[in-house]
């Protein structure tokens, strides 16, 4: 896990650099910090409103008994999706985008069931009930 947390720590970032220093000497330095503002601010937007909709669907499925499992999944994926926004680049702000669209959201939280279920057939994550 440290490995994986060092790669992300240290590769992510400067890839993020390189890809803006390329970019910026084809568009402009300044172009290139307008558009990653932009995916900034839209995304962030954008986070806020399904994050939203997504706390008005929880509240309407406890108001009638009905425990809200997908709902607090893609609350999750959301939260997840605008801290990457709020990160500077333009990889970060693409994975975040794609995390906060309800379409692709989708796609992920199935990706994410699909690994939290192996990972409970293998014994690796237990639930501990008190």
């Amino acid at each position: 896990m440290f490995f994986y947390l060092l790669l992300l720590f240290t590769l992510l970032p400067m890839t993020e650099l390189v890809l803006l220093i390329k970019i910026g000497s084809h568009i402009g330095l300044l172009n290139a910090i307008l558009i990653v503002i932009a995916t900034g601010i839209s995304g962030a937007s954008l986070a806020r409103w399904q994050g939203l909709t997504v706390i008005k669907e929880v509240q309407s499925q406890l108001s009638v008994g009905i425990m809200p499992k997908e709902e607090i999944l893609d609350g999750i994926i959301i939260l997840a999706g605008g801290l990457l926004l709020l990160t500077p680049g333009l990889i970060t702000d693409f994975i975040g985008l794609v995390a906060i669209i309800p379409i692709t959201r989708k796609w992920i939280k199935y990706l994410v069931k699909k690994k939290l279920a192996r990972m409970i057939d293998e014994g690796r994550f237990q639930i501990n009930r008190f």
